[in-house]
């Protein structure tokens, strides 16, 4: 089987490649590399059923030549991260319904199975949890940049919903919370990896707001295996599904834990949201996911306990900044 992932060396592009190699999968991985990275994939670049293409989703003739070519399509490809989104907005709305109106129409060309990646900050402003997929979406004015974003990927929903109401496309939608692990950068507004990254080299942990937000983290590993079970159940056409962690934490705390398990001397400081991102900011209180469904249509959802990820986290930058420190000739 040959399976095309748009985004195929981002955080989660990467990991999803590296388990369909392991099962003899050939993969096509798309990037554009504005938020990939060619080191997330060096390590399978020698293996002959991974194919690393560089190029955008926005080029049609690009797209059109590897979904026809491809059996099963995941796409990834998205603008990702609350600052990357904040200074490039044109271009992210472009990148996001644009690309994937692009994707959606090759794979109703060709009658191939699609993936949608959709965000759990479709939700907007809600307090209540669990959040279920059927809540209302509850978003700021239009001049509160930080709701693009969100308005953006529940387009991406609207469009794949029609084709497979209309086309019987066979897509799936999946909203993720939070998904962490080995390989997350922390650009871009990722805050458990920067976070990590402050605490590891003794600088402040600057904790955005008044810490009270609340978040739930999921592993990556527990996110390619739903993704792929999702895949594989037809039953879930047609759906927009949940897929996050249990276990719900304020980012203050998550700053505290980090800071103790790294045995890190860092402060722990709060910075005003002004401060942190100038302009066109504003906040969920809380984001928690009801995986209910995911569990009903594949009987599985992520369980991994927070003080793993972190831990395998920390393990992972604190190896990165050994090899860093190293260099290339080492």
């Amino acid at each position: 089987m040959r399976v095309l992932i748009t985004g195929g060396a981002g955080f989660i592009g990467s990991h999803l490649s590296e388990s369909l190699l392991a099962d003899g999968t050939e993969v096509y991985a798309l990037d554009n590399f504005s938020t990939g990275r060619r080191e997330n994939v060096q390590h399978l670049t020698g293996n002959e059923r991974f194919h690393l293409i560089e190029g955008t989703i926005l080029d049609y003739p690009l797209v059109l030549e590897l979904v026809g070519t491809c059996d099963v399509v995941y796409h990834l490809a998205a603008a990702v991260g609350v600052r990357y989104v904040l200074a490039n907005p044109l271009l992210s709305i472009e990148t996001n319904i644009k690309g994937t109106d692009v994707v959606l129409e090759l794979a109703n060309k060709f009658r191939k199975k699609v993936m949608i990646a959709s965000s759990s900050e479709v939700y907007g402003k809600h307090l209540n949890a669990p959040l279920q997929e059927t809540e209302n979406v509850i978003y700021g004015p239009p001049t509160t940049w930080r709701w693009s974003y969100a308005a953006s990927k529940l387009i991406d929903e609207y469009n794949a919903i029609a084709y497979f109401r209309n086309k019987k496309l066979p897509v799936v939608i999946v909203r993720l919370f939070n998904t962490v692990g080995p390989r997350q950068c922390k650009e871009y507004g990722m805050v458990l990896p920067r976070f990590v990254d402050q605490a590891l080299h003794g600088k402040p942990i600057t904790v955005y707001g008044d810490g009270r937000q609340t978040r739930t983290f999921t592993y990556v590993v527990d996110v390619i295996v739903a993704l792929r079970k999702l895949m594989a159940t037809p039953r879930a056409y047609g759906q927009v599904v949940n897929v996050g962690g249990n276990e719900e934490v304020s980012i203050l705390n998550l700053a505290e834990r980090v800071k103790q398990k790294t045995g890190s001397a860092s402060s722990i400081q709060l910075v005003p949201y002004d401060v942190a991102y100038e302009k066109d900011f504003e906040d969920m209180a809380r984001r928690v996911p009801c995986v209910e469904k995911l569990r009903s249509l594949i009987e599985f959802a992520p369980e991994t306990p927070l003080d793993t990820i972190l831990d395998e986290t920390i393990r992972y930058q604190r190896d990165q900044a050994v090899v860093d420190s190293e260099g290339p000739e080492a």
